[in-house]
């Protein structure tokens, strides 16, 4: 006989461990106990050899039916201790909050067929129950507050178990055996129905949903309150519906997300290969870009200017209940707040802030603790690639192998922020939080900042942050007592995160492509072939530079960055283009005094504001009413099958290889003014772009012998761009690094940076 002390980490509370645990016991006859603590799970097992390696075998055998959907073992070790002669049985102990906080907090996820199976059984008591969860799915992170992951600790603490569903609960039999949020209509969460002023209209659960569902039908608004925050939504087939919630909610352009609750829907209006339908169908339930099916019912405004929907499937059980009703079939689901603002979670707040907007609300009493919003992905080179991670994946760590000498905080950059912890082997990203221009969104920031790092227990002696002087996430950086701040350029933490995400070093031949980075020169960085590792970095290629003219207008209007790229000689002889662009001659003649007296000018490798220009200058638009607007018109523009390109040209300035742009824009006038169609000249330009990075690539690998190549960067969130690049890469050589579990732009910088300042410290 023996006993086993095992220690399990990584995503295992909250999840049906510890009754797989205790039927596991069962299985291999041992005794001993289980219990959540704040490293992760801790098992006792007493039994034969045999049995103990068979249970060890069967606890980290993931690939059976019976091993729980949402469970990660990250970690797993044991030891031999002293035999407890007199036990007869196995137990689930008392959760151990006491030690430093390790354990993973598990992301929401959707709700599982058994659920919803039982939902619709008209014999089972939680019939149409709109917060029917079990161990496989529900609220998790939006609902904690603390670890370890027990009732007590969350929001639905506030609710007591009826005997029902304590029965079920400590029922090791059952699918709801420690399941925190079990719940059921006689003693849970409860939603009702308010008017724009708050007033409640309807409180019986099938009638709330009823009347949601007509409002919806008849071209009105709905704010729906979810897992994470609340969600505005109308018929998605509805213009004047659509139309008329950009105008409320003044968002002019930007594409909505969509919901069906099927895929069979989904693929009425976009293209779901395999891998698709496999996210769409995940736990995690992102929401999926999509290629649009034509023609289609969607209303237009959903998603003009772009070839793509963004679809997720229903992820609620309210969310199931309402699109069960008569003619629910698509609707547009967005978050609901003004603008770019946070999402908001509260009802208080939702009425007050948003009762301009929503025609009805439909409300719940059960907490969000931490508003989530939804995570949004697409497909690159056969893999998920996220553009958004958010729930259903955090707070996921990352995991290292080695540990890291000090606790740190890296703040991420200003848009697209995220920020990271690292405490011991994890590096715990936080979900999207926005741009930190916005007051809100940044009062959001440093409130999440305080609540992760409380959540998680960290104490970060060292702080690290973009080079930026002016970002709001450094000067929060700055203000922070009693820490070693370090400061890292913007595209070395691009690729930093893309090593991180990997647990590699470098070096690697670093491929980063976006609009704005502060370079060491001061100048404005934005396609750089860098030779990096986690501990330095050289800038070995770019962009030649341009000027740019008017600051943070020249990312709003595309005619600044061509009027540079242009040059003197350039404006004078395309100035019947210039003029059907912008047609205020006074404005042109104004940048180009700007750039020759380099008033408010700046020199920039930017490859996002190229990209502005190239679709300015195909007639696509002229101002980025979001973020990249115009590189996704000129993506959407490609023709297929085009494999043409313009010259290429590589010039050595001051030991640094420059990628010529000249050739490039000359190349798109000439097609232009010799009847080429768009989409030719489109897939031309996107081919150069590609040819010009490979071209760094081959130089860098020529010169240093390097045959890794990292990508990172907004533009790659190009999907064109980055699956031809990949390839070509791929095609001649090269072993190609593309994130696999962060975001390619902004949102995966902060990752970069805690890695950068982990390395850094091992070194001093």
């Amino acid at each position: 006989m023996q006993r086993r002390r095992i220690t399990i980490e990584g995503r295992v509370q909250g999840v049906g461990c510890r009754p797989f645990v205790y039927r596991l016991a069962a299985d291999f006859r041992l005794t001993g106990k289980v219990r959540n603590d704040t490293v992760g799970v801790t098992i006792e097992v007493q039994g034969q050899p045999e049995a103990l390696d068979g249970f060890v075998g069967r606890l980290q055998d993931n690939s059976r039916d019976d091993y729980p959907a949402l469970m990660t073992i990250a970690d797993c070790g044991f030891e031999t201790i002293t035999l407890i002669p007199d036990e007869t049985a196995f137990s689930i102990a008392e959760s151990d909050a006491a030690g430093q906080l390790v354990s993973q907090v598990t992301p929401d996820s959707a709700t599982c067929t058994a659920c919803l199976a039982e939902m619709n059984d008209t014999n089972d008591f939680r019939h149409r129950y709109p917060f029917i969860n079990c161990t496989h799915c529900g609220p998790r992170y939006s609902i904690v507050q603390t670890i370890p992951y027990d009732r007590p600790n969350t929001t639905m603490a506030t609710f007591e178990m009826c005997g029902t569903c304590r029965r079920q609960y400590e029922d090791v039999a059952d699918r709801r055996f420690h399941a925190q949020p079990v719940a059921c209509p006689a003693c849970g969460p409860k939603i009702w129905l308010a008017d724009k002023s708050g007033i409640t209209v309807e409180t019986d659960s099938d009638a709330v949903i009823a009347k949601c569902a007509e409002v919806l039908r008849s071209g009105g608004i709905a704010a729906i309150k979810g897992i994470g925050g609340f969600h505005f939504a109308v018929e998605a087939r509805n213009e004047q519906a659509v139309a008329e919630l950009r105008n409320r909610k003044r968002r002019d352009a930007k594409p909505f997300a969509l919901m069906a609750a099927s895929v069979e829907v989904i693929k009425e209006y976009a293209v779901v290969d395999a891998l698709s339908e496999k996210l769409l169908k995940s736990p995690e339930a992102p929401i999926v870009l999509l290629d649009k099916r034509t023609p289609n019912a969607i209303a237009p405004s959903a998603a003009f200017g772009t070839d793509r929907f963004g679809f997720m499937l229903c992820y609620t059980p309210l969310h199931y209940l309402l699109f069960a009703e008569p003619r629910i079939d698509v609707l547009v689901m967005t978050s609901a707040n003004l603008s770019d603002e946070p999402l908001i979670c509260k009802n208080e707040q939702a009425i007050d802030e948003l009762g301009e907007i929503a025609d009805v609300f439909l409300m719940h009493d059960r907490d969000i603790f931490r508003q989530v919003d939804d995570s949004v992905v697409h497909e690159v080179s056969g893999q998920a690639a996220f553009l958004r991670r958010a729930r259903g994946f955090v707070p996921s760590p990352i995991i290292h192998k080695q540990s890291a000498k000090s606790e740190i905080f890296a703040a991420g950059a200003d848009l697209k922020n995220t920020f990271c912890f690292v405490k011991d082997r994890q590096l715990l990203m936080s979900e999207h939080i926005g741009d930190l221009a916005d007051g809100r969104v940044y009062r959001h920031y440093t409130r999440s900042v305080e609540h992760l790092q409380k959540l998680f227990d960290v104490k970060p002696t060292v702080v690290v942050c973009d080079l930026h002087p002016g970002y709001l996430s450094t000067h929060f950086a700055e203000q922070l007592d009693n820490v070693k701040l370090l400061r890292v350029q913007h595209h070395w933490a691009h690729i930093a995160s893309v090593l991180a995400d990997f647990d590699e070093s470098g070096p690697v031949i670093g491929l980063v492509a976006d609009g704005t980075g502060y370079g060491t020169d001061g100048a404005i960085w934005g396609c750089e072939c860098l030779i990096a590792s986690l501990t330095e970095f050289q800038r070995f290629g770019q962009l030649a530079y341009y000027p740019l003219a008017g600051g943070d207008k020249a990312s709003k209007e595309a005619v600044r960055p061509l009027v540079g790229l242009l040059g003197e000689e350039g404006l004078t002889e395309n100035a019947d283009l210039l003029a059907a662009i912008e047609p205020d001659a006074d404005k042109l003649k104004m940048i180009a005094m700007q750039i020759e007296k380099s008033v408010n000018v700046a020199q920039a490798s930017s490859l996002g504001r190229l990209f502005d220009a190239a679709a300015a200058l195909l007639g696509l638009g002229t101002v980025n009413r979001f973020e990249a607007e115009l590189p996704m018109a000129l993506e959407a523009a490609i023709e297929t099958g085009i494999e043409g390109a313009y010259p290429i040209e590589l010039f050595d300035r001051q030991g640094v290889w420059n990628l010529q742009y000249t050739p490039i824009i000359q190349g798109m006038i000439l097609d232009m003014r010799s009847g080429v169609s768009k989409g030719v000249i489109a897939a031309r330009f996107h081919n150069s772009i590609c040819e010009g990075l490979l071209a760094l690539a081959q130089k860098a690998r020529q010169m240093t012998g390097i045959v890794e190549t990292a990508l990172s960067g907004g533009v790659f969130c190009n999907r064109y761009l980055a699956n031809r690049l990949i390839g070509r890469l791929q095609q001649d050589g090269f072993r190609v690094l593309w994130k696999k579990s962060i975001p390619v732009n902004d949102g995966g910088l902060s990752l970069g940076q805690a890695a950068i300042a982990a390395a850094l410290i091992e070194k001093m």
